[in-house]
């Protein structure tokens, strides 16, 4: 969790990791992809912003749900 700023937004690969990723991203919650889009609709994991085209997550939701779990 200290690798989180203290606020702002996440992309899906900051969040869930990337592999092929040069560097890789290494996961803060390591689920699949699809895990992850099924956790949203289902309310388990924080809902995304839109910021354009963009898809992201506030960094205090996913602080929270750190805690949570």
């Amino acid at each position: 969790m200290n690798q989180l700023p203290e606020t702002g937004f996440l992309r899906l690969p900051q969040i869930i990791g990337d592999t092929k990723a040069v560097p890789p991203i290494p996961p803060i919650i390591p689920v699949k992809k699809s895990c992850w889009w099924d956790g949203v609709r289902t309310g388990r994991f924080p809902k995304p912003v839109k910021l354009g085209r963009c898809t992201m997550w506030r960094v205090e939701d996913i602080r929270a749900l750190i805690k949570s779990v």
